[in-house]
């Protein structure tokens, strides 16, 4: 059962992904599908969604997201041939903010500042 929620988790990734590529513009901001979770009955699934850019621009990405759903998930049912599309549930995933955050730190303190 475990593999195939791990299928159908990357198959919904590919077509969400796919799907926002081809429909949306997002100016300022890049906009990317990192990762979908599907709930064990199949009938949810979480997507993170990351945006880099300027705060405007991840809000106004995600908010714009968030109102296309059941557009997005009509398009991914059919494409998607399950017994139930799951319910698409739009995250904004900040793992990269946080990695790129991290990243800048360390590389402050390895070159300290001259003064």
């Amino acid at each position: 059962m475990k593999h195939r929620l791990e299928r159908v988790s990357e198959i919904l990734k590919r077509e969400v992904s796919e799907f926002i590529l081809r429909e949306f513009t997002f100016p300022g901001a890049l906009v990317t599908v990192q990762h979908v979770d599907v709930t064990p009955d199949l009938k949810h699934s979480n997507v993170y969604i990351s945006a880099l850019g300027d705060e405007d621009a991840r809000k106004a990405a995600i908010h714009k997201i968030q109102e296309s759903r059941s557009m997005i998930q009509h398009a991914v049912s059919r494409r998607v041939v399950l017994k139930y599309t799951p319910q698409l549930h739009f995250r904004l995933d900040t793992a990269i903010e946080r990695g790129t955050r991290v990243i800048e730190l360390l590389q402050q303190i390895e070159t300290p500042e001259e003064e």
